[in-house]
């Protein structure tokens, strides 16, 4: 009719409802309540026989050695009906020997058997309970037509039980067939996104190795040939100084994102960048090299509750886009830059600048995404930000960081 793939040993390393262990979690309602069905059917199946046997044997079985057999065994049936199928099957064979109530209700057992283990289990099981009661019934029958009306009735449910219990023992393994190809298939498109993903961002640090860091080494060697070029004065020379530090500083921050953009995901995961991540404490330092690069810059720093290292980092990065677009777009103007506790545990950053009277050019070129950035890097820890021309003709960047972050 159909088959069943099995090993030898199918009990135990079968994958459909497993065994639970010694600590296993609570049933839940639904598994309760088939539970409880089992044991009605058990109930009313075994109530059926019982009945009859007390309507047509002169010598009617005891009722109170069923009932107590009776409750036994449907306890157990719904105590023991996941866990231990097998031997519960058995055990009710054998105890149906001595109990009408407990034989009838025998098909629903060998369900419940033919559901959780191997079809050679449940065949065997089924059979010699077969075999039982064909003895049992030869001994009590009255004729041969009442034998072998007992004993066909019985097989008969016993066959549809056991088939019934293996078709959907097959189905489950169907199912969970596809539910792991399923699993399977999903796990293998996503390995395939994340090499799709890394090959990406290997070639992304390749483009960038051989563009910018070229370029960034040129400027740099060409910035050390103007710094102890004779004849420079102090100033071109400590400028010069400048954009060499600058370019040199540029190309280490260039081979740490080179670095990640090449690493795998799950070899970055949980370890620390190589350099140090600037903090609150370094602004003092990015105001000095602003002004060595020629901006005039006021920094009022107050004194300060506990800062978070991110909510540090993050200020430091928006201080120095601040200084960024002062330079691109005002230059040579003053800026002054405020840091400041805030209301609402907060921590306030202000860059102003003057902004100029006509239309001016730095030189220096942008996407013009950089408020956008800082807008997006606020937002990403519960931050606001607000920036525009003030009434005094200067143009002004306000935000406020919570300290926590």
């Amino acid at each position: 009719m159909f088959k069943i793939r099995t090993r030898p040993d199918d009990q135990a390393a079968e994958p459909v409802a497993p065994t639970r262990p010694a600590d296993r979690p609570a049933r839940t309602r639904r598994e309760w309540a088939a539970d409880l069905g089992y044991a009605l059917g058990a109930l009313v199946f075994g109530s059926m026989i019982l009945a009859t046997a007390l309507e047509e044997e002169d010598q009617a079985p005891n009722v109170w050695v069923e009932a107590v057999l009776g409750g036994i065994m449907f306890a157990a049936l719904l105590l023991y009906r996941r866990s231990r199928p097998t031997r519960l099957a058995v055990v009710w064979v054998v105890v149906g020997f001595f109990s009408a109530a407990v034989t009838g209700s025998g098909p629903v057992v060998l369900l419940n058997l033919a559901i959780h283990r191997p079809w050679r289990i449940s065949v065997s099981v089924a059979a010699f309970q077969v075999a039982l009661i064909s003895g049992t019934f030869w001994v009590g029958a009255d004729s041969v037509r009442s034998y072998w009306t007992g004993v066909l009735a019985m097989l008969l449910l016993i066959t549809i039980a056991v088939v019934t219990g293996m078709l959907i023992r097959s189905q489950r393994q169907l199912t969970a067939s596809w539910r792991e190809r399923a699993r399977q298939a999903e796990e293998g498109q996503r390995l395939r996104v994340e090499e799709a993903r890394h090959l990406e961002r290997e070639r992304l640090a390749r483009e960038m190795h051989d563009v910018l860091a070229h370029r960034i080494s040129l400027l740099a060697i060409h910035a050390g040939a103007l710094e102890y070029r004779a004849g420079a004065t102090p100033e071109e020379a400590r400028a010069a100084e400048v954009i060499r530090q600058c370019a040199f500083e540029a190309l280490e921050d260039l081979r740490e994102v080179i670095g990640v953009l090449r690493a795998h995901p799950d070899e970055t995961e949980g370890n620390e960048p190589e350099r140090p991540q600037p903090v609150l404490s370094d602004l003092p330092a990015l105001i000095e090299e602003s002004r060595q690069a020629g901006t005039t810059v006021q920094l009022d720093l107050a004194d300060l509750p506990s800062v978070s290292g991110r909510t540090g980092r993050h200020a430091y990065r928006i201080v120095q886009e601040g200084l960024t677009n002062a330079r691109k777009h005002a230059p040579g103007a003053h800026v002054h830059v405020l840091v400041a506790p805030a209301p609402e545990d907060g921590l306030a950053i202000e860059v102003v600048n003057r902004l100029p009277l006509g239309p001016t050019s730095s030189g220096i070129p942008g996407a013009g995404a950089g408020l956008i950035g800082l807008r997006e890097r606020v937002a990403l820890i519960g931050g606001r930000l607000e920036h525009g021309r003030t009434g005094d003709g200067d143009f002004r960047l306000r935000v406020w960081l919570p300290l926590a972050k």
